[in-house]
C-alpha cells in the first residue's frame, strides 16, 4: 500500500461504508496531509484521490439527511391540525 495511505487504518475502508464523522474527520486529516506538504507527487496524487472519495461520501449522506429533513416536514405540513377548539 502506499506510504500516505498506510499511516491510518481507516483509510483502507471503503469511504461508503464510513459514517459521516468518519468520513469528515479523515478528509481532514488528509487536508490537513495534503496541505503540510513534503509528500511525493505519488503520494500527494493517492492521498488527493482519497480526499475526493471521502468528499463525495460526506456529500452523500448530507443528502441523504437533507432527504429525511424534507420528508418529514413535508409529512408534518400534510397533516391536519387536529388541536380542539376552546371556548
Amino acid at each position: 500500500m502506499n506510504r500516505a495511505l498506510s499511516g491510518n487504518r481507516r483509510e483502507a475502508d471503503d469511504p461508503a461504508t464510513l459514517g459521516y464523522e468518519a468520513a469528515r474527520d479523515e478528509l481532514a486529516e488528509v487536508v490537513r496531509r495534503l496541505e503540510a506538504g513534503g509528500l511525493s507527487l505519488e503520494d500527494s496524487l493517492a492521498l488527493w484521490e482519497r480526499g475526493e472519495q471521502l468528499a463525495a461520501a460526506c456529500e452523500q449522506h448530507l443528502a441523504g439527511a437533507r432527504e429525511r429533513i424534507e420528508s418529514v416536514i413535508a409529512a408534518r405540513e400534510q397533516q391536519p391540525d387536529t388541536q380542539p377548539l376552546t371556548k
